[in-house]
């Protein structure tokens, strides 16, 4: 009885499992989609611990023990981090999750590998099972340790790591990991095959990952996500877990597909992404490089004049608006404009922030309703008609270059096609350089003006200006 409901609990969170993930895909849904998801991972849990209760042997107190607490402290750990996280260090806490995963998967096939009466009658399938999961597992966590470190500015990549003698490391690491995996398939009991995989894959996490700039980190967080969800399979074959099977095949195509997506909307291959370095590191050798000499700076007061007589005005959020955690502002300042009848929309571009969909969460979660959201795709063809456009900390997405000059490194790269409104103006701090380390040709156009400042104080001028105009009793 209990193996026949344990499998009725397992169809159903697969089920909306499934539905979860498929609602990932929309912003309106995306919520409750999430949630969807949680509820079908508690199901899973509750499917476990059900055919755990229908074993004849039973499991012991001891093992009882280590289950409930471990789940109280995963769900109370879970729960403060949701509540206390800035959405600043969203990508961080992504890239921490990841390596949670990994982690799990490494350890749940170290324990199988570590426990002989498993091993024994473990077949084919199940060895390759565990080779995979502690190969990948280990990538996954510390690749998504490395990532977390070097968003939060606790790492920086240290010059030989730029160079090709990177290359020559990874490469010995990787057949480290392969010549391991041999013996422990030739000798299941070998304890130092098995240590020889997960140290040198664990370094090989380091290596890969280490060299890779900020501009394609939303990629490797992407990837990084794929393999944890690879690792998690693997490791439903090593328990026998088709649940944990379909989950993870799923998570790993969602989070392959993405970062081909993400890759695409950076014009950059995986490849390159893993191998070839930092963006920046391509603009002494390309174009796109030099000082600005014609930039127009305005005031506050200035642009508040302009987006009054305006009809319609597009926003373009970028990373910058995320740091100065300006969107409640930003969000106050939208519903002026509206309450005077002025057109408001926000245009997202796939890679801008640090994560993919990092945009859509940040104004989520100040409430900017879900149907102003503009994909890249759908509001390009409308810059034209936009009196106004506000570039709020954006800078290599909205670069002209991607298009107009072919030694500039973004060439090719799909941007935001901003320039093509009747005034654009761009709130940054100064005149640093986007991830890509080029000038962006964007500043220096007629119809293009700064107003220099931190996002947060610039939108909290602006709205002051706006109600002095009158817009907001309109």
């Amino acid at each position: 009885m209990s193996d026949v409901l344990k499998y009725a609990i397992d169809l159903v969170a697969v089920l909306l499992l499934a539905l979860g993930i498929k609602g990932l895909s929309k912003v309106r849904s995306a919520r409750g989609a999430n949630q969807l998801a949680a509820v079908a991972m508690g199901l899973a849990v509750l499917g476990l611990l059900v055919n755990y209760l229908g074993m004849e042997a039973g499991i012991s107190a001891t093992a009882w023990t280590w289950i409930i607490a471990g789940t109280a402290v995963g769900g109370v750990l879970g729960a403060i981090t949701a509540q206390r996280v800035p959405m600043t260090s969203m990508p961080e806490t992504v890239a921490l999750f990841n390596g949670c995963g990994g982690m799990s998967s490494l350890l749940v096939a170290l324990a199988a590998a570590l426990y002989p009466a498993a091993l024994d009658a473990a077949g084919p399938v199940a060895l390759v099972s565990i080779v995979v999961s502690v190969f990948v597992g280990a990538i996954t966590f510390t690749g998504s340790i490395v990532a977390m470190a070097k968003l939060q500015g606790w790492l920086s990549t240290p010059a030989w790591m730029q160079s090709k003698l990177r290359h020559v490391v990874n490469i010995a690491l990787a057949v480290a990991s392969l010549v391991g995996a041999l013996e422990m398939l030739r000798h299941a009991d070998s304890g130092t095959g098995l240590w020889l995989v997960v140290v040198a894959s664990g370094l090989l996490g380091v290596g890969v990952t280490l060299p890779i700039g900020g501009a394609d980190m939303p990629v490797v967080i992407s990837l990084l996500n794929s393999y944890s969800g690879v690792a998690a399979a693997a490791a439903g074959f090593v328990v026998g877990s088709q649940l944990l099977i379909v989950a993870g095949a799923m998570v790993g195509a969602a989070g392959l597909i993405l970062t081909q997506v993400m890759c695409n909307g950076m014009n950059r291959s995986l490849v390159s992404v893993l191998f070839g370095g930092a963006l920046g590191a391509s603009v002494a050798s390309g174009g796109g490089g030099g000082e600005y000499t014609n930039i127009t700076s305005c005031s506050v007061e200035e642009c508040a004049l302009t987006m009054e007589a305006a009809e319609r005005v597009v926003i373009v959020p970028g990373y910058g608006l995320a740091v100065a955690q300006a969107q409640h502002t930003l969000r106050e300042v939208t519903r002026v404009l509206e309450s005077a009848g002025i057109d408001v929309a926000y245009a997202i571009h796939p890679v801008a922030g640090r994560m993919p969909g990092h945009m859509n969460v940040l104004l989520a979660e100040a409430d900017v309703p879900y149907e102003q959201l503009k994909e890249m795709d759908q509001i390009n063809p409308e810059f034209p008609a936009a009196d106004v456009v506000l570039v709020l900390g954006a800078n290599d997405v909205v670069n002209p270059q991607a298009k107009s000059d072919p030694n500039s490194p973004l060439y090719g790269m799909p941007v935001l096609d901003v320039q093509e409104a009747r005034t654009v103006f761009v709130v940054k701090r100064g005149m640093s350089a986007g991830y890509s380390g080029i000038k962006n040709d964007l500043f220096e156009l007629a119809n293009t003006s700064m107003v220099f400042g931190d996002a947060k104080k610039v939108l909290g001028d602006l709205l002051v200006e706006l109600k002095d105009l009158g817009l907001g009793k309109k």
